[in-house]
């Protein structure tokens, strides 16, 4: 299993930006582009090196008004690190 970084933050090989013809948000990378789903985006919006992982989880449930997220984005992070997405 991929270990997630403590804090973590994009790769500076990608950009996540709002992409209009699309109708959501996406990375963009040298080869592509990846259509992020609404979930995805929202954990990446706060992926920026300042937030730990529990951080994430807390504004995550707070934002949404649920709570139990913590192994569904855990799990995420770490297809997002095993990826290059993350360090």
């Amino acid at each position: 299993m991929t270990t997630v970084p403590d804090k973590p933050k994009l790769s500076r090989l990608f950009r996540f930006q709002w992409e209009e013809t699309q109708g959501n948000y996406v990375l963009l990378y040298p080869e592509g582009m990846v259509r992020l789903n609404q979930s995805a985006a929202e954990i990446l919006k706060r992926c920026d090196g300042e937030h730990d992982v529990g951080q994430l989880v807390r504004e995550l449930e707070q934002s949404f008004s649920t709570s139990g997220l913590e192994d569904d984005v855990k799990s995420f992070l770490s297809t997002a690190t095993e990826r290059g997405w993350l360090v």
